[in-house]
């Protein structure tokens, strides 16, 4: 299970960290809909919130490429 992080918190990691938490975010939402569809899911608004959560990551990654936010650079 994906850890959701508020916008703030979206907006400090770097570029490939979110698609990283992209990723991880399509792959549960592609069980949940599994669950849903054998009815074995608990809590049916966790669809709408890994959602909102895709969306939310694609939106920041949108505006990094049109260069409205900098992307930060990953820290060593």
């Amino acid at each position: 299970m994906i850890l959701f992080m508020k916008k703030d918190g979206l907006l400090e990691l770097p570029l490939e960290e979110l698609m990283l938490r992209l990723q991880d975010a399509q792959l549960e939402l592609s069980n949940l809909r599994f669950q849903q569809a054998t009815h074995q899911i608990d809590n049916p608004m966790k669809i709408r919130t890994i959602k909102r959560e895709i969306a939310r990551i694609k939106t920041f990654m949108r505006e990094y490429e049109l260069g409205i936010r900098k992307p930060r650079t990953k820290q060593v």
